[in-house]
């Protein structure tokens, strides 16, 4: 499967975005889906991941009431609505799909398939 990340963008803090995850080749309905953050010299790390219908989510304790991430499986996307970003919100973030097991997780080596990333930049 191919994960095509967009939506990123340069936005004031205080402003909101909203990613998309655009999938080609097979259906996302039977993976759980994540988004992942990654700043300049930091590690990457976990933001929210969503069950195979939606019915549950996880987010990272920083983005937690700011991020909604939702699915589509009809149209085959995932979304993250960032809202009150802020400049620590700031990285390249990344759509990841994890095939076995309707289990979230926040680890990235539990995830199969990922996009090429879209940035998001939050100025002060």
């Amino acid at each position: 499967v191919q994960l095509q990340a967009s939506g990123g963008g340069l936005v004031q803090a205080g402003g909101s975005l909203r990613l998309s995850c655009a999938a080609s080749g097979r259906t996302l309905s039977n993976y759980v889906m994540g988004w992942f953050r990654q700043a300049p010299g930091k590690e990457r790390e976990f933001v929210a991941a969503i069950s195979w219908k939606g019915s549950a989510t996880s987010y990272a304790d920083p983005v937690k009431g700011r991020f909604t991430i939702s699915r589509d499986n009809a149209k085959n996307t995932v979304s993250l609505q960032m809202s009150s970003l802020k400049p620590d919100d700031t990285a390249v973030y990344y759509c990841a799909a994890k095939t076995t097991y309707n289990v979230l997780s926040s680890t990235p080596d539990r995830y199969d398939y990922w996009g090429q990333g879209t940035l998001v930049t939050v100025s002060s």
